[in-house]
């Protein structure tokens, strides 16, 4: 069967087509027309008009650069077609290209599957399963489940996940490409699994519920990313740790008043129980600290307030490093992975204060009010080593339930390439 063409062009769509028009037809395919305003959110644009038309095949035909081919198959939204990449641009790595569709491919398979399937242990194992068999000589895996949460302290991960009859989980994963047991850990990666939420006895609306497969989106994203450092040879130690849970209601769920006594010896009140992602992600920053890494990044869907700041074409950076997140920013841009940082104060970490523990788990109202995004990176400063270098990802652009001009419905994997660059 012959390829749908996806040919470049910089001048104006040719008569009869409106000249303004993005695209235009031929025999063959499709020209995609830019104007040089904005290439990536037009190539975007131009991939949407034209999903429907592409059977199988696809060949790109032009001068185009890696960056806007990645765009264009990506705002396609599909899995089904095979593509021929365009080499007349000299700085296309075709195997660069396939590495990087496969890691965003199986971050955005594992977000859009349903919750049904992808219960906290399923995740935890689908993940080890796939990045052992990209480097099985290198990677060790252990799953930390139900109970023995307990045994090894582990109690935000063990309380979220109490109120499901599936256990929780936490996966330690050991990437060592050295083969010295002793190499120093130079990047600590934590994900929030939260493969449904409820909201708890905190119960979100039907609406607001609807979509929460994706709350394990934070899990996905990191352990894209460590796929795509392992297909890119990295030689750095680098440990991955998933928080996985099911947040649910029923006789032995966590409750509105509880206090869960963490490893550390912080004592939290739970004043929502669907703020859920920090109590596990506590566990998981704590746990990477423990095996004092160069740099942790966790990254989480956390915030309702993170969407509300910057969209969902960006995602949020907090860290009391200003210099990291000024080079995320940077590699974010390189990618088409926009990054903004919103603020990360000392005193952040005292903004949900509790007359019965150390600290509450938000602050007793709609959304954990004004300011909430921020709140939440100040409570898990709590669980880091002071001056750690940290970068808190609140995952504001990882879904959208349908389809629109730019992207497809579900899971983007926005993030995945850039927090993969700080692994190489």
């Amino acid at each position: 069967m012959s390829n749908f063409t996806i040919a470049l062009s910089t001048s104006p769509a040719p008569s009869p087509f409106n000249p303004n028009s993005l695209i235009s037809t031929s025999d063959t395919g499709v020209s995609v027309h830019l104007t040089g305003a904005n290439d990536v959110r037009e190539t975007q644009k131009a991939a949407r008009l034209v999903s429907s038309l592409i059977h199988e095949h696809i060949a790109f035909v032009g001068q185009w650069s890696g960056l806007l081919q990645r765009v264009f198959v990506l705002a396609l939204g599909r899995d089904d077609i095979s593509v021929k990449w365009s080499t007349q641009d000299s700085t296309v790595n075709t195997q660069q290209l396939n590495q990087e569709l496969m890691a965003i491919e199986f971050a955005r398979n594992l977000v859009n599957q349903s919750p049904e399937d992808l219960s906290p242990e399923s995740l935890a194992k689908q993940v080890a399963h796939h990045l052992e068999g990209l480097a099985p000589e290198h990677i060790s895996a252990k799953h930390i489940v139900g109970d023995a949460l307990v045994e090894f302290g582990w109690h935000g991960i063990f309380e979220v996940g109490r109120g499901s009859d599936r256990p929780p989980v936490l996966l330690e994963l050991d990437y060592n490409p050295t083969g010295n047991p002793d190499a120093p850990v130079a990047v600590a990666l934590v994900g929030k699994g939260i493969t449904f939420d409820s909201g708890g006895y905190s119960i979100k609306s039907s609406e607001g519920m609807l979509d929460m497969k994706c709350d394990m989106g934070g899990a996905a994203t990191v352990s894209a990313a460590l796929s795509l450092a392992i297909m890119q040879q990295s030689q750095k130690r680098i440990r991955l740790y998933l928080c996985c849970a099911e947040n649910l209601i029923s006789g032995h769920a966590y409750k509105l008043g509880d206090v869960i006594t963490y490893k550390n010896g912080l004592t939290v009140e739970i004043v929502n129980t669907d703020a859920e992602g920090r109590l596990v992600l506590a566990d998981g920053l704590m746990a990477a600290c423990e095996a004092q890494p160069g740099m942790i990044i966790d990254a989480a869907t956390l915030t309702g307030a993170a969407v509300m700041a910057v969209g969902t074409d960006y995602n949020a950076i907090f860290t009391p490093q200003t210099e990291l997140a000024h080079k995320l920013s940077l590699i974010g841009q390189k990618h088409a992975e926009p990054f903004w940082q919103l603020p990360l104060e000392p005193w952040h970490s005292e903004m949900c204060p509790s007359p019965f523990a150390d600290t509450a788990n938000s602050r007793p109202q709609k959304g954990g009010g004004a300011g909430g995004a921020s709140n939440a990176a100040g409570f898990l400063a709590r669980f880091v080593t002071p001056d750690m270098p940290w970068l808190h990802l609140d995952l504001a652009g990882a879904y959208q339930r349908n389809a629109s001009a730019l992207k497809p419905a579900g899971a983007t994997g926005m993030g995945v390439l850039s927090i993969a660059e700080l692994l190489y």
